[in-house]
């Protein structure tokens, strides 16, 4: 995502209590730097509901088996000797759809009815869905989550018009490709496809669950409240167990002409007068202030199921509306979907999302993903509240239970959903920072967390520390973790933090951290792959990068963390200012892939026109070219299993 720190939403001014003003602090703990392996065995079996099926599974998990690289710098992607890395998928080149398959002008030259059938800008998560069970061959869905209108265009924001709103809108959204492996190992798109598609800001979306239809979902030109065109500023992706991918609306607000007289409700969604998109001035529903129930229709799970490309994406309003970074989904024993989802915002919240029903399977001439088209719009929504001691509780955000009446502004379940930050700020939820994407062990069945940073933490006026957020102006983020209790819907859990992300010789003690292995920053991405391996990647703003207190971190990387040793070991490093995003694994373990976001990102986030290659040129190289996010698929040279 876009990171001029002074950019970020920061609009929660709720009176929640810290942790440390109704908790023990003398009981907080961290994770230490050494004996991290004894340390997750202790917290494995500290859950009696999860006995020794963790431990005996923990002794299958795989280790790490690549030599770790230094810290990234240049204008290049490197992975580990024995690993060979393809570009495969970058912005602008066609998705496949028959007879619709226009070339990429390097000169930023298509119109917007390229873009449209062209790959978005600005990759993040993705996923691999095989066909027919294959490893060679499969689907990939991925997200674009905001444009570089000085990349987009040849030059860029001057001439602003129509064709450049319906351009930008174009290359958002999401994209689905068919891809297959080659009999030398390497990978291409398979153009034309039936499975090819791309969904942009003029693709109709069906809303689902309780908000559907409700006067807050309303607009002129939906006097129903039932269809709502586009998805906007898409980041982290799931996959659910039915076979769908479930993509996270976030930084919606961004996008938006409020005026100067907010109401509450989109000041507490964090509205502002002026969006640098400029969308509003050709696209009158980006005007709030003439429709004020526009911004409530983006902030939501987008559901999408990849093997049909005539089925509408769905809004899944049950899960409750958020600046979304996505959306993972965990089963119970009783075969109940949980989707833990976080908020990618400045003291924003954690979630869980219990289903009603059990997943059920598919049957002659319907597939899971029809058997499954609306579990999601029933269930129970909880918020995370983080105590002191190492535990935790979930708390429904359940229409007419506690502060959530129609006196307190909530008149029915809908409500409760559209308002959800309105609501975990009535309950006394836990004011985190920046909870970003979630990955759950198959084997020992934590749930972990990645806490970006928030460099607001502790400023004047501002919330200060807590234990599941414990530095001030915390620039270099956490990863936390916990364990539910009895099962994945339990009521309660236990916490600890995994690691503090940082560098132990910077002067600052809160950036100082304490990994053990190779240094990383803002951590983001983050997923279980083969054989249990936990891999980890970095977001750090290129305002900040090799600079200052990241002055020894190198560039943005993916890294695996060792659970024996308790060390990080870094695995890939990518070119100039990029974000290294989404992680993707084929069935048999042997090829993974990744996004590599926004390379040569402006310190301003917004490219001089004049001077496309001024940071890099990654991947093309072109002399008259300019960078393009990508995807990258990584296999190891003699067919082995990723990381092993």
């Amino acid at each position: 995502m876009a990171k001029d720190f002074t950019e970020l939403e920061d609009s929660n001014r709720s009176g929640n209590p810290d942790l440390h003003q109704v908790s023990d602090p003398a009981r907080r703990r961290l994770l230490g730097v050494g004996g991290a392996s004894v340390l997750f065995a202790q917290l494995a079996g500290g859950c009696a509901s999860v006995p020794a099926a963790g431990e005996r599974a923990s002794a299958a998990r795989g280790r790490p088996g690549f030599a770790p690289i230094a810290p990234g710098a240049g204008d290049r992607l490197v992975v580990p000797e024995g690993y060979v890395a393809q570009v495969l998928a970058a912005w602008g080149e066609p998705v496949g759809i028959a007879g619709q398959m226009p070339a990429f002008r390097s000169d930023a030259s298509n119109p917007a009815g390229d873009q449209a059938v062209q790959l978005g800008m600005h990759h993040d998560g993705l996923h691999f869905f095989p066909l027919e069970g294959r490893s060679d061959r499969g689907l990939i869905a991925m997200n674009h989550e905001y444009t570089d209108d000085g990349l987009l265009h040849t030059d860029g924001l001057a001439h602003w018009s129509a064709e450049k709103v319906r351009k930008s809108q174009a290359a958002h959204g999401l994209s689905v490709i068919e891809v297959e492996r080659m009999a030398d190992g390497s990978w291409r798109m398979v153009r034309p496809s039936r499975y090819a598609r791309r969904v942009t800001m003029t693709t109709a979306h069906a809303v689902g669950g309780p908000a559907a239809g409700h006067p807050m979902m309303r607009t002129a030109a939906d006097p129903a409240g039932m269809r709502v065109l586009g998805t906007l500023n898409n980041c982290a992706a799931g996959m659910t167990p039915w076979g769908t991918y479930l993509s996270g609306e976030e930084n919606f607000a961004v996008y938006f002409d409020a005026g100067r007289a907010l109401s509450p409700h989109h000041q507490r969604w964090g509205l502002r007068e002026k969006s640098g998109y400029r969308w509003a001035e050709f696209d009158e529903r980006f005007n709030a202030q003439k429709h004020p129930n526009e911004p409530n229709r983006f902030g939501w799970v987008v559901e999408l199921d990849p093997l049909d490309p005539t089925s509408a994406p769905v809004k899944r309003t049950a899960l409750g509306r958020a600046a979304h970074e996505g959306a993972w989904v965990a089963v119970t024993r009783a075969g109940r979907a949980v989707v833990y989802t976080g908020e990618d915002a400045r003291f924003e919240y954690l979630y869980r999302f219990v289903s009603r029903d059990a997943i059920r399977p598919a049957s002659p001439g319907v597939s899971a993903a029809l058997a499954n088209r609306d579990l999601l719009d029933h269930g129970t929504l909880y918020v995370a509240q983080f105590d002191a001691d190492g535990t935790g509780r979930w708390i429904a955000l359940v229409h007419g239970v506690g502060p959530l009446v129609a006196a307190n502004g909530f008149a029915d379940q809908a409500e409760v959903l559209i308002k959800a930050r309105q609501a975990s700020d009535a309950v006394g939820a836990t004011r985190m920072d920046r909870p970003e994407w979630v990955a759950i062990d198959p084997i020992d069945r934590w749930v972990c967390c990645t806490l970006t940073n928030n460099s607001a933490r502790g400023a004047a006026g501002q919330p200060g520390v807590d234990a599941a957020n414990p530095r001030e102006r915390n620039v270099m983020g956490q990863i936390i973790r916990w364990r539910e209790r009895h099962d994945f819907d339990g009521e309660q859990f236990d916490w600890e933090h995994l690691v503090l992300a940082g560098d132990p010789a910077n002067e600052r003690p809160a950036s100082r951290g304490n990994i053990a292995g190779d240094l990383f920053a803002c951590p983001d991405g983050i997923a279980f792959g083969p054989m249990g391996i936990l891999w980890v990647q970095t977001d750090v703003s290129a305002t900040q990068m090799h600079k200052g207190e990241f002055a020894r971190i190198g560039a943005n990387q993916m890294l695996a963390f060792d659970v024996q040793t308790g060390r990080f070991l870094r695995f890939l490093t990518g070119p100039v200012n990029c974000e290294v995003t989404g992680a993707a694994f084929t069935p048999d373990g042997r090829t993974l892939f990744v996004n590599i976001q926004h390379p040569g990102e402006s310190p301003g986030e917004r490219s001089d026109p004049a001077t496309p290659r001024r940071f890099s040129n990654w991947p093309d190289f072109a002399p008259d070219g300019r960078p393009r996010s990508a995807t990258v698929v990584i296999r190891r040279r003699d067919g082995g299993v990723m990381g092993t």
